[in-house]
């Protein structure tokens, strides 16, 4: 400035020292800064300041202007895009989850016909596909991208039971949009010359069974990652056959529905030409039972090929609403199993499926979630009932490297949950029990010299080496308000870990 005299300010300054400049600034601050003058602003959206982009959207009118803004400046060259469609301020009418997993059994038993939605809803459903129309056409000659995350929170497509093309049909009446948002897909993979993480969970129909023939086998043959979730396809149609899965010798992790996990992909795994798989997820969900056969699942003798070529695969396991007799076909002795989660609406998981799990995995188990939001007015179900030791009180002895533990809506006694505390110690990172899930026996309620809960809290904290409260607010927990949207972020994680 002194050089150039007075008049010279920050304006002046050459493009690639702004951009160099604004590259040491969080995403907030690099906005605000941009507002200083409009040569700043130009700057703004250089390649380089953007190689990954996340976003969490509402489905919101209101996001649409901001999104196509967004979109249009990085969408051709952005590197890394997740997108995540949130869930919130829905209108009521419907039970959330719970009416979602009720709605599905009545329409299984019943004559088929949709509830009604509230006009509402069918806006929000409608913006829904306008934000996801948005996002994909942003990035359809996008060659650069090297990762695709896309969420649709299950809660969205699950607000009044299960989504039919009877819904489908009151916001897209001749199915153009689908049929677009499918085509834009496609043409995404058709295009890209660096894809190496594909994730689609729960987007509605956006991924069809010939999606993935739209890949070139260069592409195929180098992707690392590949999730295909997705509980509203049609009857037993599969996203992706062990054939087409031969075409991915690099795959390093790998997100499916359990039903479309048959034995033939194990052993397309397991075979010498692939490379180790490091990360298996497996979406066991009572819908995709129902209209699928648990008949093509992996027998032990696939799941023991697949780990003698894969040493450090692990496997975690979310299963929703799933009866305890299908939970003991599908857990194998030699799946690896490192987390597992249980969501339930209908059905209750039984003592026995904790116990074998506690058995069969001890070497491997770190995570295990315990849900449960059956209404039944006599109480929450008592997995220690008729038994000498508690289920859960025997996992926590057997599986030594446990270090994540939460359960809500199962009786957990006062005087287990210590024993669990003293057994894992410090080593249970995590552990979240609800408070209305732990009861005392009438001794220690009878005891007036000693408060049961002040006890508790005191007993825990001292066997967990650290402070610890029992969860107040479940409102506060996503793993237990979101358990879809916990098992997808944390089936991120789970494969990013390698």
């Amino acid at each position: 400035m002194s050089v150039c005299g007075e008049a010279v300010g920050a304006g002046s300054l050459p493009s690639e020292l702004v951009v160099h400049i604004f590259s040491f600034l969080a995403g907030p601050d690099r906005l605000r800064a941009s507002a200083a003058c409009s040569h700043w602003r130009e700057c703004l959206f250089y390649p380089a300041l953007w190689p990954r982009l996340r976003l969490s959207l509402r489905v919101s009118p209101a996001e649409r202007p901001r999104l196509e803004f967004l979109m249009r400046k990085c969408g051709w060259f952005v590197r890394e895009l997740r997108v995540q469609f949130a869930a919130d301020n829905y209108p009521s009418g419907g039970g959330g989850a719970a009416a979602a997993a009720a709605g599905e059994g009545a329409a299984a038993a019943g004559d088929g016909e949709a509830p009604p939605l509230c006009p509402r809803w069918l806006d929000l459903l409608r913006t829904y596909l306008e934000l996801v129309l948005c996002v994909l056409s942003s990035v359809r000659n996008n060659r650069n991208l090297q990762k695709l995350s896309l969420f649709g929170d299950i809660s969205i497509l699950q607000q009044h039971g299960s989504i039919s093309n009877t819904y489908l049909g009151k916001v897209d009446p001749d199915g153009k949009k689908i049929k677009q948002i499918q085509q834009l897909f496609e043409e995404i993979l058709g295009n890209s010359r660096q894809l190496k993480w594909l994730s689609c969970g729960f987007m509605l129909q956006i991924v069809t069974p010939t999606s993935l023939s739209s890949l070139s086998n260069p592409i195929a043959n180098s992707m690392e990652h590949l999730s295909l979730l997705d509980n509203h396809i049609p009857g037993n149609t599969t996203l992706i056959t062990a054939v087409e899965l031969e075409r991915f010798v690099n795959l390093r992790s790998l997100a499916l529905d359990f039903c479309d996990f048959t034995a033939e992909m194990a052993r397309v795994l397991a075979d010498s030409n692939h490379v180790p798989l490091h990360r298996l997820s497996l979406l066991v969900h009572s819908v995709s039972i129902m209209h699928k056969s648990l008949d093509s699942m992996p027998e032990d003798e696939n799941w023991k090929a697949l780990t003698r070529n894969s040493t450090n695969l692990r496997v975690y396991i979310m299963a929703f609403d799933v009866k305890s007799d299908d939970m003991l076909r599908i857990l194998k002795p030699s799946i690896p199993l490192e987390r597992i989660h249980f969501d339930s609406y209908i059905t209750c998981v039984s003592g026995a499926v904790v116990d074998l799990i506690s058995r069969q995995y001890d070497k491997f188990l770190t995570h295990f979630i315990l849900m449960n939001d059956v209404i039944d007015m006599s109480g929450f179900p008592d997995l220690s009932d008729n038994r000498n030791e508690d289920p859960l009180v025997l996992l926590a002895w057997r599986c030594t490297r446990l270090s994540l533990l939460a359960v809500h809506g199962y009786t957990v006694w006062a005087h287990n949950l210590i024993a669990i505390a003293r057994l894992r110690g410090s080593d249970l990172k995590v552990l979240e029990v609800t408070e209305e899930s732990i009861d005392f026996d009438q001794g220690e309620l009878a005891d007036q010299d000693v408060d049961p809960v002040h006890n508790l809290i005191e007993q825990v904290s001292l066997g967990l080496g650290r402070p610890w409260h029992a969860v107040m607010d479940i409102e506060l927990l996503s793993v237990f308000t979101e358990p879809t949207r916990h098992f997808y972020r944390e089936m991120q994680s789970f494969s990013e870990g390698i």
